[in-house]
């Protein structure tokens, strides 16, 4: 081989990260091999700067993941999950795989901010691990980290990317999710509904109804146990009903009482009144208390065949009594006089 080739191959290795003192090769093969590393040199060389060419025109985003202080992190306010509402009790699960693990194992996401001298960051998605490596800081864990990824992100991505977390999250009620839809459609969509339908793949009808529920005000939902057992579909028609200026102040007394009564059975260290029963109350509220009518419509001998208990907006109550001599057929004879005659007083079923 001649002395100019030698020399060429050997500053290629050295140029590769060799010092350049490699032994000298003679022969076609050795010529050969070396031109074929050249090669897989140079396309790797063309493989990092395409990458990072990619990188550079945002087609494939690199993706920075560091360990913080939670304490220079705060929560996002656009987050429909209740910071304030997070306790150890409801992260206990959270906590303990953490511990187990040894640390945190899923990432959260945040975003950079500037201008507040307290915190660099912000909490996108896992205000719950947050939540939890702080506690875990101030009890036995002070070196535990808050492993996260930094994003760039604008508020309505922001806002997004929380809402595909938070809907696989059961601990995120239905009323948080509604009034942090209320507030996002005002702030990212112009009140839009169908635009913002649209940007989170939602059925329009489904985000009307969280609107509506969104509206419920606080004054009612203390007549809850807890303002997570205000669930979507049972409180779908307490948000109508307070939407009539007739029925509204009716709802808003009784949510009062409710509210007191709550506390005292809290209190006592009784049961709380469901939510189920809450609704039933709040929307019969309006219905004025009425004396009963007496009307009994007498079977065989004078004796009650068929009485009126109740008449409300649900409907009417009849008792059926026992001992009345009369067969089917003349009983429901019966029954249908006395409708006939609720129905003649103006406190029928059509009312």
């Amino acid at each position: 081989m001649a002395k100019k080739q030698k020399d060429y191959l050997t500053s290629l290795l050295a140029d590769d990260g060799s010092d350049g003192s490699a032994t000298p090769l003679d022969g076609e093969e050795d010529v050969a091999s070396f031109a074929r590393q050249e090669r897989s040199r140079r396309n790797s060389l063309l493989g990092r700067e395409s990458a990072l060419a990619r990188v550079a025109s945002g087609e494939v985003r690199q993706v920075t993941q560091i360990a913080l202080d939670p304490a220079r992190v705060r929560p996002w306010v656009g987050n429909a999950r209740s910071y304030g509402h997070l306790s150890e009790e409801n992260c206990r699960d959270l906590i303990d795989a953490i511990i187990a693990e040894g640390g945190q194992k899923v990432p959260a996401i945040v975003r950079r901010i500037d201008g507040d001298p307290t915190f660099e960051y912000e909490v996108i998605a896992g205000t719950r691990r947050h939540w939890s490596i702080s506690w875990l800081r101030q009890n036995s864990y002070p070196d535990m980290k808050f492993l996260a990824q930094v994003a760039d992100l604008d508020d309505e991505a922001a806002f997004r990317l929380a809402d595909i977390e938070n809907r696989a999250r059961k601990d995120v009620s239905d009323l948080e999710r509604a009034r942090n839809y209320a507030a996002a459609l005002k702030t990212h969509y112009g009140n839009h509904q169908s635009r913002m339908a649209q940007r989170l793949k939602l059925s329009q009808s489904w985000l009307s109804k969280m609107i509506k529920v969104a509206a419920i005000p606080d004054a009612v939902i203390a007549a809850f146990a807890s303002p997570a057992d205000v669930q979507l579909k049972p409180a779908y028609p307490l948000a109508q009903a307070l939407s009539d200026p007739k029925r509204a102040p009716h709802i808003h007394k009784a949510a009062k009482g409710l509210a007191d009564k709550q506390v005292r059975l809290r209190s006592a260290g009784k049961a709380t009144l469901s939510a189920q029963e809450v609704i039933r109350i709040l929307l019969t509220s309006d219905e004025a208390p009425t004396e009963p009518r007496e009307i009994v419509i007498p079977g065989a001998h004078d004796r009650p065949a068929v009485s009126l208990q109740r008449v409300n907006r649900q409907g009417v109550t009849l008792r059926l009594h026992a001992g009345h001599g009369l067969s089917d057929d003349d009983l429901l004879a019966k029954v249908r006089i006395l409708l006939e005659t609720l129905t003649a007083e103006g406190g029928g079923l059509q009312r």
